[in-house]
């Protein structure tokens, strides 16, 4: 059993704590973790290995023990796009990172109002994006009353867009718990998704 110490350690340190680890062939790992964000990501990545997952609670945060199979049942969903692309080792498709609540500089409205239209047309493309990723201000978007947005997001989502959110980002603007739609996510697997993609546009 590896026993790791994520106490204090930032978004995504501890997650790629545990994935250098598993990359090495250890998946017989336990690791203190500080934070909600951190036991989200390690336990997505434990499911995503295949591997079984369990959280106790600790003075001052959370142990995560991972090793083993994923009980009978919770067997991984089938790959998405961007999974198939990564496990065939070639880019392919495209993902549109969203780093602001606005299109542009100038007038604040203006701009957000571009930014609605852009995901709106998003939406109407004919080949909607392997991955929405969203950071710093962006995160504000999916965690507002905009309803074309969400409808928007959540139609891609349908079509097999996955929408990774920033969790520090949402922590940071205090609306975590208002998120409407979306994956919290990291700052690893979200450049990963742009490594994985034949092109990345940035609004």
């Amino acid at each position: 059993m590896v026993e790791l110490d994520g106490f204090g350690k930032p978004c995504p340190m501890p997650l790629v704590m545990c994935k250098k680890e598993i990359d090495a062939g250890n998946t017989d790992i336990q690791i203190r973790v500080d934070n909600d964000t951190a036991v989200k990501n390690i336990t997505r990545l434990a499911k995503k290995k295949g591997l079984g997952c369990t959280v106790a609670d600790i003075e001052g945060g959370f142990l995560i023990t991972m090793g083993g199979e994923l009980p009978a049942g919770q067997e991984p969903p089938a790959a998405t796009a961007a999974a198939a692309c990564s496990i065939s080792g070639g880019a392919c498709g495209y993902s549109v990172f969203i780093g602001k609540d606005h299109v542009g500089e100038g007038d604040p409205q203006l701009g957000y109002n571009l930014m609605k239209m852009a995901i709106f047309t998003l939406n109407q493309a004919e080949v909607p994006p392997m991955n929405l990723l969203f950071m710093n201000e962006g995160v504000k978007l999916l965690c507002g009353d905009e309803v074309q947005i969400i409808d928007s997001v959540k139609e891609m989502m349908d079509k097999g867009t996955d929408v990774l959110v920033c969790g520090t980002c949402l922590n940071f603007y205090g609306v975590a718990d208002q998120l409407k739609v979306g994956e919290v996510s990291n700052m690893y697997d979200i450049l990963e998704r742009m490594h994985e993609s034949a092109k990345v546009i940035t609004l």
